[in-house]
């Protein structure tokens, strides 16, 4: 086994650390979008990138996770740009990031004499505030303080043979470290219950991801349309029931340790599933339109690193997270290797074995919590969306400890 690579990690005062430093510039409706992204333009990506939420009406989920990606422990601070007459709560945004100790400050272009005059004050602050920013130093972090989501994008017939279940042995490896590792979706996992019920850490636990899962199926008919695009049976998968198996696979082997929802942190380290299927009536369309949907609430999670296993070929990154890219088939490989971190699709050539590539991808872990860009954040990916949803708390069975 390879030697445990050291981390390094910028220090917030609710005691969690950030693998990246980043400024966040945040529209807080589609209007706002295009002189956010100008203001973020002028600056490195890797210094400055922009996020948003493209509602006009209120909604409890979108500014719940707001709140959580402006303090999520990659990101430093936060500028926000609103139009003035849509319906998200700036205010309160806004307090919440200053109380978390990050400089904040909020323009409204209405206020600010349109689009170019709006640009340059944002500019100006940047400018005024990044060099504070750039002072702080990335100290020694531990494993147990590493969270990491994991999902998957494009998948094809391969992606449950190789890349889910080597990103599975790396998930053992972090909880073995006492790191917190989160597995998502409910709506891609069904027939995969029972299995996960017999992982739970109590019997309590046990019931209530049998019946996130149970939720994820009525949506789902309720819709007419599961969780499988014509692109997976174009790559060879048959079923929901066969996608559910690669799904199944990410999770590793480790006991499962509680059912959270978007936006909640895991109180402990250890392994937990993420349900992102929306409760109550089926309001708000399919619950997660595109991967960096359920990507943006792995990071409102808490999640410093994303691992994102591929067959067919995605190429999305993400904001605030570094997006480690696993591809499952070698082909693809050979075809995108300017995209991929990870050939796992050697396992199927007899070129490698499925631990070597689960410890590889372990190993990448390190390197990029050290500071190394993935091949998703060198080619300037910075892919982004939220969408409307709603969600209830948690029961008490679902956090055990």
């Amino acid at each position: 086994m390879s030697t445990l690579a050291p981390l390094q990690g910028y220090p917030r005062m609710d005691g969690r650390k950030g693998i990246r430093n980043l400024m966040l510039v945040v529209y807080l409706v589609e209007c706002a979008h295009h002189v956010a992204r100008e203001i973020a333009r002028r600056f490195s990506p890797q210094e400055v990138q922009c996020i948003g939420f493209a509602g006009c009406y209120p909604n409890a989920y979108a500014q719940e996770m707001l709140q959580a990606l402006c303090t999520h422990p990659n990101v430093a601070g936060a500028l926000l740009v609103s139009l003035g007459c849509e319906g998200f709560n700036r205010p309160a945004l806004e307090q919440a990031v200053r109380g978390s100790g990050r400089p904040v400050h909020s323009l409204v272009i209405q206020q600010s004499g349109g689009t170019r005059a709006t640009q340059q004050a944002g500019v100006d602050w940047l400018e005024q505030t990044l060099p504070e920013l750039r002072q702080l130093q990335a100290v020694p972090m531990g494993w147990s303080e590493l969270s990491v989501g994991t999902i998957c994008g494009g998948s094809d017939a391969t992606s449950g043979l190789t890349a889910n279940p080597a990103m599975g042995v790396a998930f053992d490896l972090l909880i073995a470290q006492g790191g917190t590792a989160i597995f998502e979706e409910t709506g891609e996992l069904i027939g995969m219950e029972e299995l996960m019920a017999e992982r739970a850490r109590t019997p309590e636990l046990g019931q209530a991801l049998r019946d996130s899962v149970a939720k994820a199926a009525r949506y789902y008919t309720t819709m007419g349309y599961p969780s499988f695009a014509p692109g997976n049976a174009d790559g060879g998968l048959s079923t929901i029931e066969e996608k559910s198996l690669g799904a199944y696979a990410k999770s590793g082997q480790s006991r499962i340790d509680g059912l959270i929802k978007p936006g909640t942190r895991p109180p402990t380290g250890g392994l937990f599933l993420l349900d992102v299927v929306p409760d109550g009536e089926v309001r708000f369309g399919f619950p997660n339109i595109n991967d960096n949907a359920e990507i943006a609430e792995l990071m409102a999670c808490g999640c410093q690193l994303i691992l994102f296993s591929t067959g067919r070929g995605s190429v999305v990154g993400s904001a605030i997270a570094p997006v480690i890219k696993v591809c499952a088939n070698p082909d693809t490989y050979r075809r995108m290797r300017e995209d991929m971190d990870v050939d796992a699709g050697r396992i199927l050539e007899g070129r490698a074995t499925l631990p070597e590539v689960g410890q590889e991808i372990f190993d990448l872990m390190g390197q990029v919590g050290s500071g190394a860009l993935t091949c998703s954040e060198a080619l300037g990916h910075q892919e982004f969306i939220l969408t409307y949803k709603r969600f209830e708390p948690a029961g008490p069975s679902c956090l055990p400890r």
